[in-house]
């Protein structure tokens, strides 16, 4: 199959890896990922712990470790959003797949696409806030609707 894009960044919510075991190489992961673990008081990842303590802590400052996800009141990494935003602000073509399209700072980043020109599908079984800015919706899940898709492309 020819290829269609010179670049894809996949900008994700998901904090279980999902979208690296399926292949992706270049994935933004605007909530963290559940297989990470850091610091909480530091922020940096931690790759070597005492596993035996309980909580287990941190081997630079001893504070307890914790998963490397965005909980519920915390900022997003700066650093994460700052890349999507960037990518987003690059992009021809927007994919908005699969979100409620309600939780910003992240349901904004459509919007940034649309300001810089690209052109934007939300593929979502039900209607929201975005539809109405989209230039294209399909309806369905994103497993059905996503290989219907790249069918018709090829």
């Amino acid at each position: 199959m020819e290829c269609l894009f010179s670049s894809l960044t996949l900008i994700t919510q998901n904090v279980d890896g999902l979208h690296q075991r399926a292949g992706s190489r270049e994935v933004i992961e605007l909530h963290g990922n559940v297989l990470r673990i850091k610091c909480s008081v530091e922020g940096a990842v931690v790759e070597d712990y005492d596993e035996g303590e309980t909580p287990p802590c941190c081997p630079s400052c001893g504070a307890p470790l914790r998963p490397d996800v965005v909980w519920f009141g915390e900022m997003l990494p700066y650093d994460a959003l700052e890349v999507a935003s960037e990518a987003t602000s690059r992009s021809d073509l927007f994919l908005s797949v699969g979100t409620s399209s309600l939780v910003y700072p992240a349901a904004a980043l459509p919007f940034e696409a649309l300001e810089s020109g690209a052109t934007l599908v939300e593929i979502n079984p039900e209607e929201t806030p975005l539809t109405p800015h989209a230039d294209y919706c399909v309806r369905g899940p994103a497993g059905e609707a996503l290989p219907q898709l790249v069918g018709a492309l090829s």
